[in-house]
């Protein structure tokens, strides 16, 4: 039986890669409420999608996860690697908001929240940052830009004007939440007047309107590893955006674009270029002088080299962003036929022609290729 491929994570939140907490979160509470095993009882095909959406939701919802999830696909959050590994509830803070509000719908009202507090962690930030080749290998220290909210300065993340503070809501008394009876059940449902807080803002402040945070723009220190890549990405915890009512503030995530080289590329912490030969230097052998990241070599290219060969210049390459020393520099040499001719070097040519006597016969196949003609 084959094995069954798993969908992507936005695509199965029918979302973009770029949604934030709160539209994923939307998406998610969209996709459980149509398929809740409770609205459809005896589907396996709607608890199968329940499943799916809510694998997809675990992973998006928390920074970490997501962040592997888009730099390594299904396998950056798998068992091994530290992943989903089944619904667990207990994992997920923001699982209880979300199926509170589903039993809501369901009941008309809402299994509550512990109130007392609107304090909540940050959500994450992230900043783009373009690197040259050289950069990338070498590593860089620089400074970014980066817009935050930030707790507010004028009322100490508390939302109320200056001289003033927040009142007990006299709604639920302080606790956050009211209850109501429903036939045998005593269900508490968060309070509508202060969203759970069991705090009233009545006199809110002038510079934050009473949100506890404002934008602002702050220069921040990157320091570049030397052998990052391009799309590699750089967590500093805690440099995102604060949480209101003083809240942790979350992570930042600096994400690298590293500019392609003209002369190398690169393939993990090995280089590889080509460069051009003359027909004498092949045939007689030379030492010429090639580019590397750290200025010129001197390559000794042996008598009788012929065109396409690969020579190999250890620890030429990039440092290995794990540690374990720099790769190497592979060259590939390159015969160069002269366009045009002086009447000496013709003649000088003319000459070795006649001397030379190689035949133009195919190569013999080998048994390899004579076994894979038999039972082709």
């Amino acid at each position: 039986m084959a094995t069954q491929v798993k969908r992507d994570y936005y695509e199965v939140l029918s979302v973009q890669r770029t949604a934030s907490e709160q539209e994923i979160k939307s998406a998610y509470r969209k996709l459980a409420m149509q398929y809740h095993p409770d609205r459809n009882p005896g589907n396996p095909e709607a608890e199968e999608k329940f499943k799916e959406c809510t694998e997809a939701y675990s992973v998006l919802i928390d920074s970490e996860k997501r962040a592997r999830y888009d730099q390594f696909g299904h396998a950056g959050v798998s068992n091994g690697a530290g992943g989903f590994s089944g619904f667990d509830p207990a994992n997920f803070g923001d699982f209880s908001d979300i199926f509170g509000d589903i039993v809501s719908d369901f009941f008309g009202v809402n299994t509550g929240r512990r109130g007392g507090s609107r304090v909540q962690r940050g959500g994450d930030a992230r900043a783009d940052l373009n690197l040259t080749f050289e950069e990338a290998a070498f590593g860089k220290k620089t400074e970014i830009k980066v817009r935050r909210y930030e707790t507010c300065e004028q009322c100490k993340g508390s939302g109320s004007a200056p001289g003033k503070g927040p009142t007990t809501c006299s709604t639920c008394g302080g606790h956050g939440q009211v209850r109501y009876q429903q036939g045998f059940f005593s269900i508490a449902r968060t309070c509508p007047t202060c969203q759970g807080s069991g705090r009233v803002v009545s006199d809110p402040c002038t510079k934050c309107k009473g949100e506890t945070r404002v934008m602002r723009e702050r220069t921040v220190p990157v320091s570049v590893p030397a052998g990052v890549e391009d799309g590699t990405r750089i967590r500093y915890q805690e440099q995102g955006d604060f949480g209101a009512s003083g809240g942790t503030a979350g992570d930042l995530y600096i994400v690298l674009h590293v500019k392609p080289h003209a002369f190398f590329e690169r393939e993990g912490k090995d280089l590889f270029c080509s460069v051009p030969i003359s027909f004498s230097q092949a045939a007689l052998g030379a030492e010429i002088t090639i580019p590397t990241l750290e200025g010129e070599h001197k390559l000794k290219i042996a008598e009788g080299t012929q065109s396409g060969t690969v020579f190999r210049v250890k620890g030429k390459g990039v440092p290995s962003i794990k540690g374990g020393g720099k790769g190497d520099l592979h060259v590939q040499v390159r015969v160069q036929t002269p366009a045009k001719l002086t009447k000496k070097q013709r003649e000088l040519l003319e000459e070795l022609g006649g001397a030379s006597s190689i035949e133009n016969k195919p190569e013999p196949r080998g048994l390899f290729e004579k076994v894979k003609e038999i039972f082709g």
